[in-house]
């Protein structure tokens, strides 16, 4: 009976068993070859990725322990090295009281002992001697006794069992002169943040399989209710509108970036229908389009026919040949352009006329360079582009591109202004210096100690005329950033007498009379006090610069209102404090006035009799500009000049 119930159950499990692997094979079998590929790739990659989890934790074990055995031998050999003196001394209370302290002061120490050289525990931290004694044994002692072993101090790591924790333990012998002094027994804990079990890693690796096929199925999950669906959707839709049916729509109610495919597709359906029905010209939308971008460019455009008629032409290139009101289209162009372009351009357009037609040359783009010189100062640079049939034979029109270059030309020559000033600026100290220095090297012997100080002071002034150069460049740099200066009250007084002490010598020097004029009562103005400074230096330092001998240069200061007023309100009175620099020097022309303040600009450019690389005054209408104001020049050629500008009193902010 019991054998019939046996045989019984085991059919019924042959049975269960057979249906489940034919629904499998069923199943596998309805199942699309990409669907099979995905999961095999899927396999594999969780395959993969929980094998490099697993050896990626397990080699950070590994690497964990191997930093701790490498730690507990430093920290072993270092503690050995300071109780060694302290043992062959047989000063047992200073050993007992450093081990104590060594071993309070550092938390990652389990324990301490010390073995003499018998064998015997001499002390203990924190075990009495009798507690040690039975927790540790001292075969690794009896190791060491070994001679060719202890004399070497290399430490014996192990790893205890028979303690609670993971403890790294390190015997090492003390040694002096091949004399065994004693043991040295010491016990680390381990990093307390290692990942030390083996099932945990077990637990993680497979974490990172089962999360890999979960994100897989849903993704998959995912991809089949808003995805597959609409694309086979759109399939079946671009299909029918590439057969003609342009009847064909998508109603699936989706949103976001599929819904606005869909979207698209719908109405580009229903424009395809609407160009269909209504047989819409492609060449006159793209036209509209040529039109519209011509017009919008920012280089100058102009399209000629192969008469030289004007086509197309866009605001940019009206204004450049100031054509503003006038209709010059089907005009021909050589009849509008001023007379210095046509100079210049009507040549190169008939050259390219003259070789489609007679040589059946195919010009396709020429460029030339035109420059305006009479009314206003303006560079263009001009390409000329050959439009063709679809053929590529015929001359259909020339297309002209105008590109101002003005301000490059200009940004140009200013370069090359600096690069010469500069460059002078630096050849001319350089050579002083180097000429004075192998002076003093090559004849120091034959010198004097008043001739070897001359020869160093030269050297040491061209220097700080090298380093007033390189603070000129760097001061302009950031007063055209963004850079903010704190504006507070300053006393203008101060820095007028500071700046004035500094020069009155040079003055002296030059035989020049430099004057002051200050208001009594002179309030505080709105300022920053080493701007100011630099202002008054720069000014002052021109001044002397440009005045000849017997010369006078007034520094005047006083009060003024100045009357500020906004639209529907009353005006303002603000109270000023008016600064002038006057001198009799040499004076500048009315033409020179107007472009005195440029960056890199001097007078004298083509001469270098003076000092300077032209940014003194630039550097000053930067400063001003900072404190809210501007400034003034009046200047007669042989006259003198006189350079003013206001600074608002601090109280009336």
């Amino acid at each position: 009976m019991l054998s019939s119930s046996i045989f019984t159950l085991i059919s019924s499990i042959h049975n269960f068993i057979i249906v489940i692997v034919r629904n499998l094979k069923k199943w596998w079998s309805d199942i699309t070859l990409q669907t099979r590929l995905m999961a095999m790739t899927t396999l594999m990659v969780s395959l993969l990725m929980s094998s490099l989890t697993f050896w990626t934790l397990t080699n950070i074990q590994q690497e964990t322990r191997l930093i701790d055995n490498r730690f507990g031998k430093d920290l072993s050999l270092l503690l050995a090295v300071d109780i060694t003196p302290i043992l062959e001394a047989k000063n047992y209370l200073q050993l007992q009281q450093f081990i104590e302290h060594f071993y309070l002061s550092t938390s990652s120490i389990r324990y301490i002992l010390i073995f003499n050289a018998e064998g015997q525990i001499y002390y203990s931290i924190p075990f009495s001697s009798e507690t040690a004694i039975n927790l540790f044994s001292l075969s690794e002692y009896h190791c060491l006794r070994n001679e060719n072993y202890y004399f070497s101090n290399t430490p014996i790591v192990n790893s205890p069992n028979h303690l609670q924790g993971e403890i790294i333990d390190i015997i090492i012998p003390l040694t002096k002169e091949k004399k065994l002094l004693g043991v040295l027994n010491i016990g680390i804990n381990s990093n307390p943040t290692l990942t030390t079990s083996s099932q945990l890693t077990r637990d993680v690796s497979v974490a990172v399989f089962i999360s890999i096929w979960l994100m897989v199925i849903l993704g998959a999950a995912f991809n089949a209710f808003t995805i597959t669906k609409p694309i086979k959707e759109l399939l079946t839709g671009v299909k029918n509108i590439a057969s003609g049916d342009f009847h064909q729509r998508i109603s699936l109610p989706f949103g976001g970036e599929l819904g606005a495919l869909i979207f698209s597709f719908n109405e580009m359906a229903e424009r395809l229908e609407k160009y269909e029905q209504q047989n819409v010209e492609k060449l006159t939308s793209e036209k509209a389009k040529l039109e519209t971008l011509v017009s919008t460019i920012a280089d100058g455009a102009i399209l000629l026919d192969r008469d030289l008629r004007v086509i197309l032409v866009n605001r940019t290139a009206i204004e450049n040949f100031g054509w503003e009101g006038k209709d010059i289209a089907g005009s021909i162009i050589v009849d509008y352009l001023p007379e210095d372009v046509n100079q210049q351009l009507f040549p190169v357009l008939n050259d390219i006329v003259r070789k489609n037609f007679l040589e059946q040359s195919l010009c396709e783009t020429q460029e030339i360079c035109i420059k305006l010189q009479k009314n206003y100062k303006k560079t263009f640079r001009v390409l000329l582009t050959t439009v063709l049939d679809h053929n590529y034979s015929i001359l259909k029109g020339i297309a002209i591109t105008i590109q101002d270059r003005t301000e490059e030309v200009e940004l140009n020559e200013v370069k090359n202004q600096f690069i010469s000033n500069v460059s002078h600026e630096l050849r001319t100290p350089l050579f002083n210096i180097r000429s004075f220095l192998e002076t003093l090297y090559e004849y120091h012997d034959s010198l004097d100690n008043v001739q070897k100080l001359e020869f160093l002071a030269i050297a040491n002034k061209e220097t700080e005329r090298l380093t007033r150069l390189v603070n000129d460049v760097l001061d302009l740099s950031r007063l055209e950033s963004d850079q903010e200066y704190p504006l507070q009250a300053t006393d203008l007084v101060s820095a007028i007498e500071q700046t004035v002490r500094t020069y009155q010598l040079s003055a002296k020097d030059k035989k020049i009379d430099l004057y002051i004029d200050i208001e009594k009562d002179l309030p505080c103005i709105l300022g920053n006090y080493s701007l100011i400074l630099q202002i008054l230096a720069n000014l002052i330092g021109n001044s002397l610069k440009f005045t000849h001998s017997d010369g006078i240069i007034v520094l005047r200061t006083y009060k003024i209102n100045d009357s500020t007023a906004e639209l529907n309100l009353p005006s303002i009175k603000i109270q000023k404090v008016r600064v002038e620099i006057c001198d009799t020097g040499i004076g500048i022309s009315k033409k020179n006035q107007e472009r005195i303040f440029a960056r890199f600009l001097r007078i004298e450019n083509h001469v270098h009799t003076l000092e300077g690389t032209g940014l003194g005054l630039s550097i000053v209408k930067n400063i001003i500009q900072k404190h809210n104001s501007e400034i003034h020049l009046y200047s007669e050629i042989k006259n003198g000049s006189c350079f003013f500008f206001d600074l608002i009193v601090a109280k009336d902010i």
